[in-house]
C-alpha cells in the first residue's frame, strides 16, 4: 500500500498517522519527492481501512499495490536509487563499467589486467575468487588466496573490486570487497540473500538462468527487506531453446525494469552470449536500451584462460569497445565518470 502525503502537511498529524500504522504491525518505507512524501506500507495491509486514511487532511491519495515486491517497487520509490561504490555511482544518469577476468589465476595476471582495463576506462575491477562451475572437475577458483590477489590489485590500481560470494561461511573474507556479487545460480538462495541483506555493502544481483523478472525482483526484495537498499540488478541472459549462444540476452528487461523498479540495472554481455565477438554488439545494444552499466570479462590471454576464455575480450578489444560506448552515451543521457 502507498500513502501519498500532501506537501507542507502538519508534522504532528503525520507523526500520529505513522505511529498508528506501526501499531498495526506494518513497516513504513519513506520516499521524499520534490512536492510530496510517499509512505510505503510493507506487511499485511489487508485489514487497513483505505477510506479512513484517505479521509485525513494530510493525505493526497492511497493506493493498494498488486505486485508482491514492495521495497524494490518504483511506485514506492519514484526517484532512481543511486548506489555509490567508492565514489563511482550506479543509477540516475550515471554509467559504470566493471571489467576484469572471469577468474583470478595469479598475481601477474590480475594486476596486469586491472591496469589495462583501468587505462581503457573501467572504474571497477571484477574477478572470480570462488567459481561456481557446472562440472565438479572444472577449475573452482583460488578461493581465499584469489581474494588476497584481488585486494592486492585494488591496492596497486586504486580500483574497487567486485567478486562473487557463494556461501555465507565465506562472508568474513569479503570485508574489504566493494561489491558482493550474487551469481545466477544463487539468485534464489534465500538464506544467502538474507545474509548479504544484513550488510550495507552494494550487492550485484544477477538474474537466474530461467527466472522471470518478478522472481528476480523478489530476490532483490529479500536483500532489501533485511535493511540493505544497495542493490544493483544484472541482466546476464536467460536459457532458451537457442543453441548458438550460451544464453539469450533479454534486452527488453532493461526498459521494463525502468518502469517496475528504482534500482539500477546493468548488463553482462559476456555470459549472455558466451562468444567474444558478440560482446561488443551486445554491449552497444544494451547501452541503447538504457542500461546503467556493463560488466565485461577481459583476459590478457583468452585461449589459455582457466575459465570462460571463449567469451573474454583482449585488453585492446575492450579499449576499442569503450571508445564506441563513449560515443553512444550522450544519446541515452548517460555519463561515464
Amino acid at each position: 500500500m502507498i500513502i501519498v502525503i500532501k506537501n507542507g502537511c502538519d508534522k504532528k498529524q503525520l507523526d500520529n498517522l505513522t505511529s498508528w500504522i506501526e501499531k498495526q504491525g506494518l513497516r513504513i518505507d519513506r520516499s521524499n519527492g520534490e512536492n510530496t512524501q510517499i509512505l510505503g506500507l510493507v506487511g499485511d495491509t489487508s485489514k487497513v481501512d483505505v477510506d479512513l486514511i484517505q479521509s485525513l487532511d494530510i493525505v493526497e491519495s492511497v493506493k493498494r499495490i498488486q505486485e508482491p515486491y514492495k521495497l524494490a517497487n518504483r511506485k514506492f520509490h519514484p526517484e532512481d536509487t543511486i548506489v555509490d561504490v567508492a565514489g563511482h555511482k550506479f543509477g540516475g544518469n550515471n554509467f559504470q563499467i566493471i571489467a576484469g577476468p572471469c577468474s583470478v589465476e595469479n598475481e601477474k595476471q590480475i594486476i596486469g589486467i586491472a591496469n589495462a582495463v583501468k587505462a581503457a576506462g573501467a572504474n571497477i575491477l571484477r574477478g572470480g575468487a570462488f567459481k561456481p562451475r557446472t562440472s565438479p572437475y572444472a577449475f573452482q577458483g583460488l578461493g581465499g588466496d584469489g581474494l588476497k590477489l584481488l585486494l592486492k590489485a585494488k591496492e596497486e590500481t586504486g580500483m574497487p573490486i567486485c567478486t562473487e560470494l557463494m556461501a555465507e561461511k565465506y562472508l568474513d573474507l569479503f570485508e574489504d570487497v566493494d561489491i558482493i556479487q550474487i551469481g545466477a545460480r544463487n539468485m534464489q538462495n534465500f538464506d544467502l540473500l538474507k545474509t548479504v541483506g544484513k550488510t550495507k555493502k552494494p550487492i550485484l544481483l544477477k538474474r537466474g538462468l530461467a527466472n522471470t523478472i518478478q522472481e528476480w525482483l523478489m530476490s532483490a526484495e529479500y536483500i532489501m527487506s533485511e535493511g540493505n537498499p544497495n542493490v544493483i540488478l544484472c541482466e546476464r541472459g536467460i536459457r532458451t531453446f537457442e543453441p548458438y549462444t550460451r544464453n539469450t540476452l533479454d534486452l527488453s528487461a532493461i526498459p521494463l525494469l525502468r518502469d517496475l523498479t528504482h534500482l539500477p540495472v546493468i548488463v553482462d554481455p559476456s555470459h549472455a552470449s558466451g562468444i567474444a565477438k558478440l560482446v561488443a554488439p551486445m554491449s552497444l545494444a544494451a547501452v541503447g536500451a538504457g542500461t546503467d552499466g556493463l560488466i565485461i570479462e577481459v583476459h590478457n590471454d583468452p585461449p589459455h584462460a582457466l575459465c570462460d576464455g571463449a567469451q573474454s575480450l583482449r585488453p585492446e578489444q575492450f579499449e576499442d569497445l569503450v571508445k564506441k560506448i563513449d560515443v553512444m552515451l550522450p544519446l541515452v543521457n548517460r555519463e561515464r565518470k
